[in-house]
């Protein structure tokens, strides 16, 4: 028996129907971007570059119609689109991302209020997972006040949508794009093994 407290050794293999412990195939980072002055995405990217790698794909920019979410805070006239990374990562480094993309925001923020807003997750071969700092019913808690979504399922060639799957990623450019992500993932994963 367990006793609270105990450190649970973990470099014995389980047998007999139990599930080996290992590390989950790598991802491919990408963030969904909200703006409306070019400058601070331009200045942004640079940012994100220096520290997340070079941007190897980005959809066609749409008007973020989607919603009136970030209007009190960002204005009217937002853009929206999306990157993908060159670089592969580890899924557990998702919360460090997130923390980081978070500075980005505020790093161009007036007043309290941001320019660009920068959502970060990844795409693995099964689905697609944002980072977000808000708890829902549908989030798991990672790391240092980040929470993990799935937020699509990949099933039968195409991403599905969930009960909470915001309106933007339903969209032709987003569905479009994150197919082209995973397809990128797959050839990339193919090359590593």
């Amino acid at each position: 028996m367990i006793q609270c407290g105990a450190v649970l050794d973990t470099s014995f293999v389980f047998r007999g129907g139990m599930g080996i412990i290992s590390n989950p195939e790598k991802a491919k980072l990408f963030c969904g971007v909200i703006y409306c002055d070019e400058v601070v995405r331009r200045k942004s990217f640079i940012m994100l570059e220096e520290k997340l790698g070079k941007i190897d794909l980005t959809s066609n920019v749409v008007n973020f119609d989607f919603s009136n979410y970030y209007n009190p805070e960002m204005g009217n006239g937002l853009r929206r689109f999306w990157i993908s990374f060159e670089e592969l990562i580890s899924v557990d480094r998702l919360a460090k991302i997130k923390i980081f993309t978070n500075f980005t925001e505020n790093s161009f923020a007036l007043d309290g209020r941001r320019q660009i807003n920068i959502d970060s997750g990844y795409v693995s071969l099964a689905n697609i997972i944002l980072a977000t700092t808000k708890n829902y019913s549908h989030r798991v808690y990672i790391s240092s006040g980040i929470y993990a979504e799935v937020t699509m399922m990949y099933k039968k060639g195409r991403f599905v949508k969930l009960p909470w799957t915001y309106p933007d990623y339903l969209s032709k450019t987003a569905t479009e794009f994150l197919l082209k992500v995973r397809s990128c993932l797959a050839m990339q994963l193919k090359e590593e093994s």
